[in-house]
């Protein structure tokens, strides 16, 4: 284990899907053993899941959470913080993290910072291809977060993708785009699937060829370098079945619909955030 983890405990308060998708690429990355887990979450059901199929500790005490690990991450749903905001008032004499992590979106570092006093936050906006390793991180740091701790953060947040560094004036926009994408992302596909069986292919092949297509125009575009419309320009010849597809896209008016997408969720998460 490296950055200055293995000595460290983390401490996890939400155990929902996307807790488990970091908590679980940081197991098989050995980023943290399960000792050095613990999570809170309501749900007895979802205790049981984490210690069944994950062997972590598990509580239904936020308070105990805070108190026992040098890191913390907030997993919660945003609309859930003041509820959970509560538990976090710790005593003069219990234990209290080193650092605060928050994937609340919308939820703003000075608000986090209220919650617990005196502690660096990192406030940061993964998406659900975490779970495969695949995901990007758009993080910002409070202003007291050390160089060690931003380390520490990356080494988290790396172990499920990319991780980018951006203003915290952004991280609305980010959750508006890569947060909630991965939603826009499989809306087209299943589109295309069905645009497939429309013109006669079974579900199976139609699903298949579209999930593909997208994956590997992902990974020529970033391994290329081009610009998507360069791309695009390659692949339309003149009078050909491209040009005629992208007509009707544009006649539908998809850029415009995927746009407004962005803005949309943008606009909510800052309205999540209070």
């Amino acid at each position: 284990m490296t950055n200055g983890l293995s000595s460290l405990k983390l401490g996890v308060i939400g155990g929902g899907v996307m807790a488990e998708a970091i908590l679980s690429r940081l197991l098989a990355a050995n980023v943290f053993s399960s000792d050095q887990l613990l999570i809170s979450d309501p749900s007895q059901l979802r205790r049981q899941f984490w210690a069944e199929q994950y062997r972590i500790q598990t509580t239904h005490d936020n308070a105990a959470v805070v108190a026992a690990c040098q890191l913390l991450l907030l997993a919660t749903k945003p609309q859930v913080l003041d509820q959970v905001a509560v538990d976090l008032v710790l005593g003069p004499d219990q234990g209290r993290p080193s650092l605060m992590l928050s994937i609340l979106a919308g939820v703003p570092l000075a608000k986090l910072q209220r919650l617990l006093p005196g502690i660096p936050v990192v406030r940061a906006m993964p998406n659900t291809p975490a779970t495969v390793g695949a995901g990007i991180t758009a993080i910002a740091y409070a202003a007291d977060v050390s160089a060690e701790q931003k380390l520490q953060a990356e080494a988290i947040f790396g172990a499920v993708g990319e991780v980018l560094e951006v203003p915290e004036a952004l991280m609305n926009a980010v959750t508006g785009l890569s947060g909630s994408g991965p939603g826009y992302i499989a809306v087209i596909i299943e589109a295309l699937t069905d645009g497939g069986v429309a013109v006669g292919l079974s579900r199976q092949v139609a699903t298949r060829l579209a999930i593909q297509t997208v994956l590997g125009t992902a990974q020529l575009l970033q391994t290329s370098g081009i610009h998507p419309a360069q791309l695009k320009d390659q692949v339309t010849s003149p009078g050909g079945t491209t040009i005629a597809g992208i007509a009707a896209l544009e006649q539908a008016g998809l850029r415009a619909a995927l746009i407004n997408a962005v803005k949309a969720a943008c606009d909510r998460s800052q309205a999540l955030g209070g």
